[in-house]
């Protein structure tokens, strides 16, 4: 199932092999030091580490992995629904903007509200989960503007430029997507 969106000149669509450089030379060399902090991921990786990486996910049976596309073709993100688990029809989700000049232009609202559409549409979930650090006020609004709510709070469970701070979870389930759309 091969899913295609186009909103001005931007594209939403599945990862595929082709892309694996790509991904890699226009997002991870280097890492932007904003999307490492708000990911509580490490700022460097390897190309190898990341083309392991996408090649396992290009497999796995548990996710899905969405690539951004600007208008002039450029990888600048990703939507991705892992963690699936089938039995319960739950899954997690996260999303990522590489660029700092592709922030602030509704391509992450899009992106989610995607996301979530295809997650309770296509793929029959009953619920939809995230967690995301209480620093990162706009993914945090931006999520409950999508209709994920507040469901727990990891108090002080990671540290930001050496002060604590929260992951807080948040989930949105079918009924409510039902009820919003």
């Amino acid at each position: 199932m091969k899913k295609i969106w186009e909103k001005d000149g931007y594209i939403i669509r599945q990862a595929e092999e082709k892309d694996k450089e790509a991904y890699y030379e226009q997002n991870f060399n280097p890492l932007d030091k904003e999307v490492a902090r708000f990911t509580g991921c490490k700022e460097t990786f390897t190309r190898e580490e990341v083309l392991s990486f996408y090649e396992k996910c290009l497999i796995s049976e548990d996710r899905y992995d969405f690539l951004i596309f600007s208008p002039e073709g450029k990888i600048i993100g990703e939507s991705v629904i892992n963690d699936i688990d089938w039995k319960v029809k739950s899954a997690n989700y996260r999303i990522c903007i590489f660029h700092s000049v592709e922030r602030g232009k509704g391509i992450g609202s899009w992106a989610v509200k995607t996301a979530i559409c295809f997650a309770f549409e296509e793929l029959k979930l009953h619920r939809l989960e995230l967690d995301v650090f209480s620093f990162n006020e706009r993914a945090k609004h931006l999520y409950e503007k999508s209709g994920f709510k507040v469901e727990g709070i990891r108090r002080d469970a990671v540290l930001d430029e050496g002060k604590y701070a929260d992951d807080i979870f948040m989930s949105i389930l079918e009924v409510e997507y039902s009820k919003n759309r």
